[in-house]
Order: structure tokens, then C-alpha cells, then sequence
């Protein structure tokens, strides 16, 4: 295991998974920046490399960061580094020997592993680069089930698949000190959770969200459409309490059809409480409720340390919000009946943003921050779509693509200041709108957008025409396998 203490001047090598590529660098200086820390990389830094090596760290600072990251697989006190074998020596007999010393003595133990990124070694060639490290001055014994320090030579055969060299661009040394979260993702896995729906989060990208909003013990992180709960699991594993509003009742409540194969109604408790108390994190929940989030139920301060979200497109999950274009009549007392059911109508993305950034604004401790996904149109993207609050600042915003026309952002903002009294916004260009009417239904005929933007008719047609062609997939597909059953033509 990595020896106990803090030491402080290193440089450490952070070993990084090679997916989400866009969410590393701001999930790495989020958990540095809890930890209070700057991001300092060495020279010739690459970020889309899954080789970091930064300075300005401690150990303590590394294992912090290891203990949250899901983006890292491991991370190294670097020893040495070159491009080549005989580089990577002669900077290895370069370092200082009373910092190799305490792992190399009498009567412990070690273990030296060989990790190839784009690249698969045979076991003898790893092997022959271990035996070829006999100069390094280990006077221990080795150890293969459960050594006390490991080490781990690691060579970096570039990036692409089709064109890998005979020999590595670079190689590093070090001590490892701890692996990251990954495991997380299948642990939180979605397919193994009790309470799911049509648009629950994949636990990995809920616990980058839940990193990027900088979720923390003692913290409370609100979700405004909470829906099953994915983000607000992710953020109570890390200590944070969290709640939720939702303008669905079923979802809320557990009831209706089930998003499960072969089970047609949701059990007696699937719910959201349900999905922490499957994790042991039951006394992190606070509560849901049935809310709409474009009306005010929340007094007028700073609640929040987090805000942290997923609203709906209107593909999956339709965009709803109460109210009517037509003049409702009020009971004479101003009062509903417990039963009432308020009329709902469609809510704008361009609505949603305004919204979320004006509540963010006004509910978020400062300091605290907003995290959440925004749907765009790629060929017509540019960086003044993203909407935009004066006392938000904009932190990260990470790409995911869905296709090749279409993707969503992760925007990470920060509180900076209180709004004032009469702070209006101007209008958020509605990116990606509805191609529904207010039904909600497929064949509905088109509204034009409230903003227009070039190309947001082009992303309704082409997110229709998918649409479209998996319907009918799925048709072909239950013909197919009604001619194999009953061995009919079609």
C-alpha cells in the first residue's frame, strides 16, 4: 500500500480514462479546487492525453482527488520519465535517492506493473522491461498478491488505433499512490437500480455532474427536475443532502407504467427514497415534491450550495409546465380542491434556461454552482448560444455527442454576486424547440420556434426523422420475429 504522510514539491502523473474526454480537465480542477488548489500542469501539456503529470500537490491532495474522480483510473508519484528506455534511466538515476529510499529497503516488499495505453504487449516482452529496470536499487522482496509499494512503468503508444507505433512516444515511472472511482460506474449501475424511468441518468456522467457541481459533505444539492433521481443519488454518495421537485406526479409518487422489459407497473416501492436506501444513503435524502419549476414555491434567499440538473428536451419526456392561453375561472375562495389537477401547456427550452439561470441566481449560496445539460444543433453551434447570467460565471461547458448533427453540453456555472432587485435577462435563443404541439404526440404538426435560430428547424427535422426510423425498426423487427414464430411469409 502507498505510505501514510504528506509530502508536498512532486510531481505526480494522473492516469486518465480515455472517455468523456470534454468532462476531465474540469472534473480534475473542480476536486483540486475543493482542496483549494490550482491546477498546475508540466510542461507540454496535452489534454486530451491520458497522461497528466501535475505539480504544486501533495499526496494527501492526490489521494483526495483519487477518493471522488471517476474520470481517473490512477494517479503515481512520476519518478522519471523520457521518451525513450534510455531517457526514462538516466532521469530515473536522477532522482533524489532519499525519496526512493524509504520504498526500497530491507524487509519490504514491492511489485513492479507494466501498463501499454493503444497497445497490447505479449507477457514475455513485459516481463523482459521489468528485468531491463534492474538498475533501480530495490532491496526488498518481490511480491505479487500483497505488496507493501507498487510500481508501475507505463507507455504511451499515442491515440490512434489504426497507426500505432512499433515503439512508445513516452514513458513514465512511479510509485502508485491510489486508483480512482471507476468502479462507481457499475456499482450505481442504472440496470441494477430499483427505481428507473425513460431518462434516468448513466451513473457515470451523475457522478462527473455531482464533481463538477462540487458536492460536498453537509452540502445541500436541489435537482428541479428531479425525475428518478439519478443525480440526487450520486450526490448524497458524497456526503451531500439532497432534494428534488418534479411537475410529474406519477414519477414522483412511484406510480404508472414501469420503464422495466416485461413488468407493465411500477411496484409498491419504487420511488426515489427507495433508490438511496439502496445505497445506504437514506438519511442524505430530504424529500421530493410535485412542483412546477417555472412558478415560485421557495422564499426568497440563498438555499442551495448546489444546483444540479437534467431538464427535459420534449423527446423522451415531454415539457410541461401549469397554466393555459385560455382565461381560467378561480373558486370564489382563491382555493383548490385537494383532487384538482391544474391544466398544463408547453414549456419552452428557452423558458427552462431563464428560468433555471434566474433561480440559480437567487437560490444558490455564493459560490455555489449550477450544473446542467443544454441541447444544441452542432453545425450552428457557437459559444453565444449558451445562456448567460451576471451573477453566474461560467465555469466549463463540456460537449457530449448524441450524433453527428446533434449533441448536449454540460454547463458548469458559479455564483458570483447577489442579483439585484430588477435584474432582467435577455432572451435565451431557444436551441433546440419542441417539433411537437402542445400534445406532445409524434405527427403533430410544427410551431415555429419563440426565437428563431438558423439551423433549429433542421435539428427538429432530423431528431423527428430518428425518431421515425426507430419506430419503425422496432415494427420490423416484432414482424421479424412474428414470421419465425409462426413460419409465415410476410
Amino acid at each position: 500500500m502507498a505510505a501514510s504522510g504528506s509530502k508536498s514539491c512532486l510531481q505526480y502523473l494522473f492516469h486518465l480514462a480515455h472517455d468523456h474526454l470534454d468532462f476531465r480537465l474540469p472534473e480534475i480542477k473542480a476536486l483540486l479546487a475543493l482542496r483549494l488548489k490550482p491546477f498546475h500542469p508540466c510542461g507540454n501539456f496535452k489534454e486530451q492525453s491520458p497522461f497528466w503529470c501535475l505539480d504544486c500537490l501533495s499526496e494527501e491532495d492526490v489521494c483526495t482527488v483519487m477518493a471522488r474522480s471517476v474520470c481517473a483510473k490512477s494517479a503515481f508519484e512520476l519518478w522519471g520519465h523520457g521518451r525513450t528506455h534510455s531517457e526514462l534511466r538516466t532521469s530515473l538515476l536522477n532522482y533524489p535517492p532519499d525519496k526512493m529510499s524509504p520504498y526500497m529497503q530491507k524487509g519490504s516488499s514491492y511489485r513492479i506493473n507494466v501498463y501499454t495505453f493503444n497497445k497490447t504487449l505479449l507477457f514475455e516482452d513485459r516481463i523482459k522491461k521489468i528485468d531491463a529496470m534492474d538498475y533501480l536499487p530495490f532491496e526488498g522482496n518481490v511480491s505479487l498478491k500483497n505488496p507493501q509499494h507498487i510500481f508501475c512503468l507505463l507507455e504511451d503508444y499515442g491515440t490512434d488505433p489504426n497507426n500505432i507505433p512499433e515503439y512508445p512516444n513516452y514513458i513514465y515511472f512511479g510509485r502508485w499512490i491510489a486508483d480512482g472511482q471507476r468502479e462507481l460506474i457499475r456499482s450505481y449501475s442504472v440496470k441494477n437500480r430499483h427505481f428507473i424511468g425513460n431518462t434516468s441518468m448513466d451513473a457515470g456522467l451523475s457522478f462527473i455532474m455531482a464533481n463538477h457541481a462540487m458536492a460536498k459533505d453537509s452540502d445541500l444539492v436541489f435537482d428541479p427536475f428531479v425525475g428518478t433521481g439519478s443525480l440526487l443519488v450520486a450526490c448524497s454518495h458524497f456526503g451531500a443532502y439532497v432534494c428534488g421537485t418534479d411537475i410529474d406526479y406519477n414519477t414522483i409518487h412511484g406510480k404508472g407504467r414501469s420503464s422495466r422489459k416485461n413488468q407493465k407497473w411500477r411496484g409498491p416501492d419504487e420511488n426515489i427514497r427507495a433508490n438511496l436506501r439502496q445505497y445506504g444513503k437514506e438519511d442524505m435524502y430530504v424529500d421530493v415534491m410535485v412542483s412546477d419549476a417555472s412558478k415560485p414555491v421557495w422564499r426568497n434567499a440563498a438555499l442551495f450550495d448546489a444546483i444540479i440538473t437534467d431538464p427535459p428536451y420534449g423527446i423522451r419526456e415531454s415539457t410541461r409546465r401549469t397554466g393555459s392561453h385560455k382565461d381560467t375561472i378561480k373558486s370564489p375562495d382563491g382555493l383548490y380542491a385537494e383532487s384538482h389537477v391544474p391544466v398544463s401547456q408547453a414549456y419552452h427550452l428557452s423558458d427552462i434556461f431563464t428560468d433555471l439561470l434566474s433561480f440559480s441566481a437567487h437560490h444558490l449560496v455564493l459560490g455555489g454552482r449550477l450544473v446542467y445539460w443544454l441541447p444544441v444543433h452542432r453545425p450552428e453551434y457557437c459559444e453565444e448560444m449558451v445562456p448567460l447570467h451576471p451573477c453566474l460565471l461560467l465555469i466549463s461547458n463540456c460537449e457530449q455527442t448524441l450524433s453527428s448533427h446533434t449533441s448536449r453540453r454540460l454547463i458548469t456555472m458559479e455564483k458570483i454576486k447577489e442579483p439585484e432587485r430588477k435584474t432582467t435577462l435577455p432572451p435565451v435563443i431557444d436551441l433546440f424547440d419542441l417539433f411537437y404541439t402542445g400534445t406532445g404526440q409524434p405527427g403533430s404538426s410544427f410551431r415555429p420556434p419563440l426565437h428563431p435560430l438558423p439551423g433549429t428547424q433542421r435539428l427538429q427535422r432530423e431528431v423527428f426523422q430518428w425518431t421515425k426510423q426507430k419506430v419503425w425498426q422496432g415494427r420490423h423487427e416484432i414482424r421479424r420475429q412474428w414470421k419465425v414464430k409462426t413460419q409465415r411469409p410476410y
